[in-house]
């Protein structure tokens, strides 16, 4: 499979001086979102099919500050819930050939069990963990239990569930 993204090697060491599975730059290759909506800043660690750990920088830049809330920014919630779903997703694209990640979408088709323990707030960086709960073997269907934590605090946590289908117009 060519045209599947490999994923480069860690370095050895502490987690501090752990290289990226995927930088920015990789990510936007595999998943389909865009500024404003990108919500993944890094993957640092990837166990195909099993898990996947992921990066997200949170800015006063974040065009979702304007509004939530002005003098107190918290990140919405819903959008600490869609980063996991990203980081999931990444895991999901990456196996799947080129000629696929441009013809077909996943699709986040529920949350489970959503709790938010904490705020996250700008200059923050949320910690995303994910793990395959279930997958069909045709891998359109399944679920993901994933955490996101700030400074090793749980600040969310929930079950995602996707299905895989064709892009509108493909």
């Amino acid at each position: 499979m060519a045209d599947q993204i490999a994923a480069p090697e860690t370095e050895k060491g502490s987690r501090a001086d752990q290289k990226p599975v995927y930088g920015i730059m990789d990510i936007v290759k595999i998943l389909p979102h865009r500024y404003p909506f990108l919500l993944v800043d890094r993957i640092i660690e990837l166990e195909p099919d099993k898990r996947i750990v992921g990066l997200k920088n949170v800015t006063i830049n974040e065009h979702f500050f304007q509004g939530h809330f002005p003098g107190a920014p918290v990140m919405p919630g819903v959008l600490i819930i869609e980063a996991m779903a990203q980081v999931a997703g990444v895991l999901i694209y990456r196996d799947m050939p080129e000629s696929e990640r441009r013809s077909k979408l996943v699709y986040f088709t529920g949350i489970d069990n959503a709790k938010f323990r904490r705020p996250v707030v700008p200059g923050d960086q949320l910690r995303i963990e994910m793990e395959v709960l279930s997958r069909r073997s045709s891998g359109s269907f399944g679920k993901m239990a994933g955490r996101a934590l700030v400074d090793g605090k749980l600040v969310a946590e929930a079950v995602v569930v996707f299905a895989v289908s064709e892009r509108p117009g493909s």
